[in-house]
């Protein structure tokens, strides 16, 4: 389920479909956290704990990291595990995106597939390894960010 400009009532139909299709009964902390997740793409399980509050105020942060952990295990969410950071989810699954990281400010854009084409990259295997089907190639870019770089003008 990539992600997709849709309103919300819509959003939401749609992960209720989703939810129940794998065989998870529709919660509206389940909706909440999936609410907050596509409302602030890579965000972090605090992140997401501190939106849903907005809705539901006494979910706990621990309820937040299970429901993320369990909506990552069904496919509804991808976890993004970046150096230097806590994990990140969003709701664009599915597609083989990438991401870049911004080694000044640790902001996260998504990168296409870097060939056009699932899984991206075609190992070049050691000699003596047992190759293997690749499916998802998780390719992470760091550099600095147009606003680092113009912040410090000496970074080259």
């Amino acid at each position: 389920m990539t992600q997709t400009a849709t309103t919300p009532g819509t959003q939401e139909s749609l992960w209720s479909v989703a939810l129940r299709s794998r065989d998870r009964r529709v919660t509206r902390q389940r909706l909440g956290v999936l609410a907050a997740v596509h409302a602030i793409p890579h965000a972090t399980a605090d992140d997401v704990a501190v939106a849903v509050r907005t809705d539901l105020p006494y979910i706990t942060v621990q309820s937040v990291y299970v429901i993320l952990a369990d909506l990552t295990g069904i496919g509804l969410l991808r976890r993004i595990d970046t150096p230097h950071s806590p994990a990140r989810y969003e709701t664009r699954v599915g597609d083989n995106h990438h991401h870049a990281v911004c080694t000044g400010c640790g902001r996260i854009e998504d990168v296409d597939c870097a060939v056009g084409h699932a899984p991206c990259l075609t190992p070049d295997w050691s000699p003596g390894a047992r190759q293997m089907t690749i499916e998802i190639a998780e390719v992470l870019y760091q550099g600095i960010c147009d606003t680092c770089r113009t912040a410090a003008p000496s970074h080259p």
